[in-house]
């Protein structure tokens, strides 16, 4: 098992003030980050996103070419029997890409090993911030400006936010800098093409939360050893 890493990051208010300081869960912020399967999945999830629409005609699905374009012998040409063979012009295609789909099977724990290292790879670089909550009245891009600056983000930043946090989406929305994403739905790619991740107390994954393990329950507490002669000492009387 990979040893894990314990980090801890100053909380920051929406004015950029320091309101203590948030213990990140190692087993989703400190793991080793494991290269190969983040590869592997975003591979998986670009492919799943293609379309996969584009097709081509073949030869017989060509508009014409019905009737033989010439006789058989005489002409001192090549024999041909339509004029919709794929090397001549306005002929069909041969082996051209037909409707696919492109989507891969990536094991569950895969996925979430995925994120797990993306999310220890930005948390060892320093690049994940926690606000306790977004104060937004309204929704104002200028306000959400001010607080990214206040925060200082700079680049490409991630806003993991609540699918209720209305105010927050449409203040950040016409930002092109920044990208939103439900908790739910944070992912490998998305965390790994932005240069921070910015989670509020109430999306920060941790044990059972995104991305996280469940907590185990704790196990009963063992029984007290009864006297000896009694029942269920498991001793000779």
């Amino acid at each position: 098992m990979s040893a894990v890493t314990r980090l801890t990051v100053t909380k920051r208010n929406a004015d950029g003030e320091e309101e203590g300081t948030v213990e990140l869960d190692p087993a989703v912020f400190g793991v080793e980050p494991n290269v190969a399967v983040m590869h592997q999945v975003v591979t998986a999830q670009l492919a799943k996103a293609r379309a996969g629409t584009h097709s081509t005609l073949t030869r017989a699905e060509a508009r014409g070419g019905g009737a033989k374009p010439y006789r058989q012998k005489g002409t001192g040409r090549a024999r041909t029997g339509s004029t919709r063979i794929p090397h001549w012009v306005g002929g069909g295609k041969a082996l051209g890409p037909k409707p696919r789909d492109y989507s891969q099977r990536t094991p569950k724990k895969m996925v979430q090993l995925a994120l797990r290292s993306a999310l220890s790879d930005r948390a060892a670089l320093g690049r994940v911030a926690v606000v306790p909550e977004w104060p937004f009245a309204t929704p104002r891009t200028k306000d959400a400006v001010s607080a990214l600056a206040a925060l200082g983000l700079e680049g490409k930043v991630l806003v993991v936010l609540n699918q209720d946090d209305e105010v927050a989406i449409r203040s950040f929305a016409n930002l092109p800098q920044v990208q939103l994403v439900s908790s739910s739905e944070l992912n490998t790619y998305d965390v790994l093409r932005n240069d921070w991740v910015v989670f509020t107390d109430a999306t920060l994954p941790g044990a059972g939360g995104p991305g996280g393990r469940e907590e185990e329950a704790p196990s009963a507490p063992a029984e007290a050893d009864a006297p000896a002669g009694e029942p269920g000492d498991g001793g000779e009387g």
